[in-house]
């Protein structure tokens, strides 16, 4: 039988043991091929994050080893910057208000942002327009929105001037209060951030397949029971995203406390973020400020660890997965 002859597949064998041959040769000879890439392409960001990223980390852990006013050379004085932190009153109120403020940041504008993102997702243009009025806050700064609450809170100038009297309290003054002043933190942080999560929560729930919403309707599930058995289960990692980047950012608050209240009245609104601040630039004790920022570089850090472990964000996959 002739080399040339055609096998079953209709190929000359000849021809089969050429292309095996030369793909073997091929993969050898230096051929391009798809695969990982090299670890070179990561050095850019790597330098990156070790310039703008770990080494201002480890000088603020050594200025937190030192006293330093601004001016001169840093002196070393060992852990008396930790041992006053651990015994300061003051750091230990704002780290209990500092949590709260996490918590109570968490638990409103979880659901808020959520049923709102729900909701946008649809495609009717009423929703269209009325998101992108939402998102209006988006589009400011932190300072000019601390900026404006503080006018409209103002009890002299300010809007609460006049609905004072219209609900029997002449001389409405929110921000004289301690709980006053916390609530009005707690709901302009929320009024800036729940949009940022509504767009989380909107890409997410655009993302279900509309398959899923039939199914349930034809086995006769109302809205409810699908938002509950269908859109939250899907749901679960955008929610845990928003949580992390919620529970973190919470923990960073510094101009909105800087600008409407000062920290006051008293020590009431004065955070860990606004303590580093006060100790650093306003008395000029950069080492203790340091401690204070390392403190709360490692309690953002636990918390988003704990998160990413107990929420299975680390191993993470597509809810999608074998639609």
């Amino acid at each position: 039988m002739s080399v040339l002859s055609p096998n079953r597949s209709g190929r000359p064998a000849s021809a089969r043991s050429q292309a095996r041959t030369a793909g073997r040769g091929g993969a050898r000879s230096g051929a391009p091929r798809a695969g990982r890439p090299s670890a070179w392409w990561g050095l850019p960001a790597l330098l990156f994050f070790g310039l703008f990223a770990v080494l201002p980390m480890v000088l603020v852990v050594y200025l937190s080893l030192t006293t330093w006013g601004g001016l001169g050379s840093p002196q070393f004085v060992g852990f008396a910057n930790w041992t006053r932190l651990l015994g300061d009153s003051v750091m230990h109120r704002a780290i209990a208000l500092t949590l709260m403020l996490t918590i109570g940041s968490w638990a409103v504008q979880t659901p808020i942002s959520l049923l709102l993102g729900v909701w946008a997702s649809g495609r009717q243009r009423n929703r269209a327009v009325l998101s992108a009025v939402f998102f209006v806050p988006l589009l400011l700064s932190s300072a000019a929105i601390a900026i404006i609450w503080r006018a409209l809170l103002d009890p002299n100038f300010g809007p609460l001037a006049r609905i004072g009297p219209l609900v029997g309290v002449p001389g409405l003054d929110l921000l004289s209060s301690e709980s006053g002043a916390f609530i009005v933190i707690l709901f302009v942080s929320a009024w800036q951030f729940i949009p940022l999560h509504t767009l989380l929560y909107q890409g997410g729930a655009r993302q279900i397949p509309e398959s899923l919403y039939q199914a349930s309707e034809i086995d006769g599930a109302g809205r409810y029971r699908a938002f509950w058995h269908i859109t939250l289960p899907q749901l679960r990692n955008t929610i845990t995203t928003s949580s992390v980047l919620m529970i973190v950012g919470s923990l960073t608050y510094f101009d909105t406390v800087l600008i409407i209240t000062g920290g006051g009245p008293g020590h009431a609104t004065t955070i860990v973020p606004y303590l580093m601040y006060e100790a650093g630039f306003e008395n000029y004790q950069y080492g203790y400020a340091s401690a204070v920022a390392c403190v709360l570089v490692a309690v953002a850090t636990l918390a988003s660890l704990l998160m990413v472990r107990f929420t299975g964000f680390g191993s993470m996959r597509s809810t999608r997965e074998g639609m």
